[in-house]
């Protein structure tokens, strides 16, 4: 089980980042049609991107223990023990993402939060 390094995790956030930002920018622009058109209630584009970026994590590790930056990289999501997280693991560290704090803590623990308190590791596949 080999741990990947900080210039691989850093290739796998811009990827994702892309990805996400792909994917919220296309749905704001489609829910803003809905806004004008037939009144919906309108939201800013940081709560969209906020969700698509939680939806998107939960669902790519859940599923397939990779996301298209790690799929990018040929890296993946494990427990400590080497196996595939469960569904708590893996929402903890979607939702920690979310936190403004998160990266903050590589320093300390040599691993971003979410990492540490989802118990997981980024390996090469």
């Amino acid at each position: 089980m080999q741990i990947v390094g900080f210039g691989t995790r850093v290739l796998n956030f811009l990827v994702d980042v892309i990805f996400v930002f792909a994917i919220a920018y296309l749905l704001q622009k489609v829910w803003d049609w809905y806004v004008v058109f037939y009144e919906f209630t309108s939201y800013n584009f940081g709560e969209t991107f906020g969700l698509v970026v939680f939806i998107s994590y939960f669902l790519f590790e859940l599923i397939f223990a990779r996301t298209p930056g790690k799929w990018f990289s040929k890296s993946k999501v494990v427990t400590k023990t080497g196996t595939k997280p469960g569904v708590w693991p893996v929402f903890v560290r979607s939702i920690v993402r979310l936190t403004i704090i998160d990266a903050f803590f590589i320093p300390f623990l040599d691993m971003p939060l979410h990492d540490y308190l989802s118990k997981t590791r980024i390996i090469e596949a």
